[in-house]
Parts: structure tokens; sequence; C-alpha cells
């Protein structure tokens, strides 16, 4: 399996949030990478290198992955869930990235095996500062474990 730990894979089915967020991350600037999907089926797809995705010299695993709860068709929760069952991938680190502040939602999360829960806030400059944090933590302060094939 092929593993960039400096990519992040953005799972956001609202453009503006996805775009804003890319920016934020770019502008952090410690990731080489950041690809966005639109909905779980893409996600698990890209992960999954099947479809569009299926160069897995282009989609390589990412090292981290920002996902949101409310998706279309297969949701964040069920994203997160394959992703923690599956031996080649639960070791990415997998952020919920949501405006949901429900209990329910944070409890389900932390349930399969999210590694933060963070929701997003209203104005565009104390997000960008979140994104950058999370940024510099998970790509340079935070440890990752080899992933070897």
């Amino acid at each position: 399996m092929d593993y960039e730990p400096s990519n992040i894979l953005l799972v956001e089915d609202e453009e503006a949030h996805a775009e804003l967020t890319k920016r934020a991350i770019r502008k952090a600037g410690n990731a080489n990478r950041v690809d966005i999907v639109s909905n779980g089926e893409q996600a698990l797809d890209y992960l999954y290198n099947r479809g569009p995705y299926a160069d897995k010299e282009e989609y390589s695993v990412p090292g981290l992955i920002l996902l949101d709860i409310k998706l279309p068709g297969i949701d964040g929760i069920d994203v997160l869930k394959a992703i923690k069952e599956d031996p080649d991938l639960k070791r990415i680190p997998v952020i919920m990235l949501t405006t949901s502040e429900r209990e329910e939602d944070i409890v389900r999360s932390y349930e399969h095996y999210a590694n933060s829960y963070l929701t997003k806030p209203v104005g565009f400059k104390a997000f960008e500062e979140k994104i950058a944090q999370v940024d510099f933590y998970w790509m340079i302060l935070n440890k990752p474990p080899v992933i070897k094939d």
C-alpha cells in the first residue's frame, strides 16, 4: 500500500467549505497535497483505489483525513466505520470536521475511533486559524505510525 503522510483527503460536500478548508491548509503550508471528494462513496473509492481513483500512484493513501459527518449517500460515520474496520486503513488519523455540535454525533464519532472531533467556526478568520492549528499538529507535531505493505 502506497502511503503519503503529508497528503490530506478532505471529504466535504459543501463546495464553499471545501475551498475554504483547502485554502487554509495551503496557507498553513505543511501538506504536500489536498484532495477533495464530495461524498462518502467517493471517499471510499479514493481510499480503495476504485473507479476514477484506480491509479495508486496518483491517489496514494493519505496521511490525514478530514471528514464531514453530513454527506449525501454514505454518511461520514459510515465512512469512518469502514476506515477504522479496515486493517490497511485504520491507522490513518481521521478528524471529523463538521458543523454538528450534537452530542450524539460526537459520541458516535469517538465510538468508531475518530481521532478528533472539530466543529467548523462560523467566521472565516476563526475557521482559517483552526485549520492552521490542525495542519500544524497533524502534519508537523504528530508522529504517525509507519504503514508498510
